[in-house]
């Protein structure tokens, strides 16, 4: 499985990215071991994911995402919310 995913930094500001593994990217975000961005940037929340079985339908949309402005993308969030 393939997953793009949007995690709020503690800055507030939100990172989009791909993984194959999702609870596995997040552990590395949270230790200063993810993307570049990350860095100095946790604790992240993941805010939202979507999965995908093909993998260049995956990196499609990370772009698609990652094109949008912050504003629609908290609205993307707010519409599909992960929080309980």
């Amino acid at each position: 499985m393939h997953y793009v995913y949007i995690i709020k930094c503690k800055d507030d500001t939100l990172y989009t990215g791909w993984t194959t593994d999702l609870e596995k990217r997040m552990v590395a975000h949270n230790l200063g071991e993810g993307a570049k961005y990350t860095r100095g940037r946790a604790p992240v929340d993941l805010k939202y994911y979507e999965e995908f079985t093909d993998k260049s339908e995956a990196l499609r949309r990370e772009i698609a995402i990652k094109k949008m402005t912050k504003t629609r993308k908290e609205e993307l969030i707010q519409r599909d919310s992960i929080e309980e």
